[in-house]
Parts: structure tokens; sequence; C-alpha cells
């Protein structure tokens, strides 16, 4: 069985690729199966943070390795948190994120506060050879939390075309949506091409 790491500890995230390669025959490892690596996320943008992850990996383990950058990016905001979503409001604390986000909203209108959470995925072997993938959905903010599935902002997020909360959908719904499957989609297209080539 082939190995590929995912640049991630979080456990959310890991679930999701596992769903999308395990039927490929894939071992799918995370930084949580390794010892600790010191990446420091210091990039302006998404690709830029998921290049220094997957660089990082690679040259510690010699393994080929993917990461995503991913975040939410909120128009009345000016794009924030956008790259800083997960330490909106501190270190990866999703319940202050969130707080923290309503607050800034407080006093948008409905129709001012469209969004969209956008990923940005980077493949990288040991000999270099890279790949990349954008997604995105688009949506609204919504004034307090509905449903209890997903993690992160998904449950403010009004996903337009299902006309629900990303948190009450299911995994299998959120993956067929979502900004990462979305990527993951556009990423898969190219799969073979660079794993084989």
């Amino acid at each position: 069985m082939q190995t590929i790491i995912i640049a991630t500890k979080n456990q959310g995230k890991a679930r999701e690729y596992r769903e999308m390669f395990a039927p490929l025959g894939f071992e799918v490892k995370t930084l949580s199966d390794f010892r600790p690596l010191t990446i420091n996320e210091n990039g302006n943008s998404f690709e830029e943070n998921a290049t220094i992850k997957v660089e990082a990996v690679v040259k510690n383990l010699n393994l080929p390795a993917i990461a995503d950058d991913s975040g939410l990016v909120v128009d009345a905001l000016g794009g924030r948190p956008g790259i800083h979503s997960a330490r909106y409001a501190g270190d990866h604390d999703d319940a202050a994120n969130r707080a923290k986000l309503l607050r800034e909203l407080a006093d948008v209108p409905d129709d001012k506060r469209t969004a969209h959470f956008h990923t940005t995925i980077v493949g990288l072997k040991p000999d270099g050879k890279k790949l990349v993938a954008n997604g995105r959905v688009d949506g609204h903010i919504l004034h307090q939390e509905v449903g209890h599935n997903g993690f992160g902002y998904d449950p403010l997020f009004y996903v337009d075309q299902l006309q629900c909360s990303m948190a009450q959908l299911t995994p299998e719904q959120k993956n067929a949506i979502s900004h990462r499957g979305n990527a993951l989609r556009e990423f898969m297209k190219h799969f073979d091409e660079w794993w084989q080539g």
C-alpha cells in the first residue's frame, strides 16, 4: 500500500482526506503519526501556507505530502479572517473564533453578510514535483449557530445552494459541495499524472 502524508493534526480535516483517499488504496498518515515537526506558517496567501507545510514534511520525512490551507473569507470584513481563520481569536479555538466573528458582524445586515470558504491544496513529492488546486463554496454568515456537524465555522456558514448551514450537512453531503471537496476533486483530476510523473 502506498503512503501519503496529509500535513495536518486537525482530525476533522484528516477524516475528510481519508474518505477521499481510502478507496484508492492509499494509507493516509498525518503529522500526528510522526515526531513533531516545526512548521512556521508565515505565508501571505493560502497557497504559500500550504507550500510551507508540504515542504517541511517532504524535507523531514522524504515522503510525498499534501497540505491545504483553508479559510473563511468574509466580504464585509475585507476578506478576514482569511489565512488567519484557525487562529482568529487565539490558537485553534473554534468556539472563540465563531464568537469573535459574530461580534464583528453584529451590525452588518443580511445582504452584506456574504462570504466564501476557500481551500488551496498543494501536493509535493520528494523529487520536487508540485500540484496545486483550489476550491470554494459561497454562502452567508448566520446570526447564530445552526447544526451540530462539521467543525470550525460550519455552524455559522449558510450554504446558499443548499439553503442550510454547513453544520447541518452529513459528511457525505459536505464533501459533495465543500471548498475542500471542490479543491480535492480538482486535485484528483490531475493526481495520477502528478503521482506517476
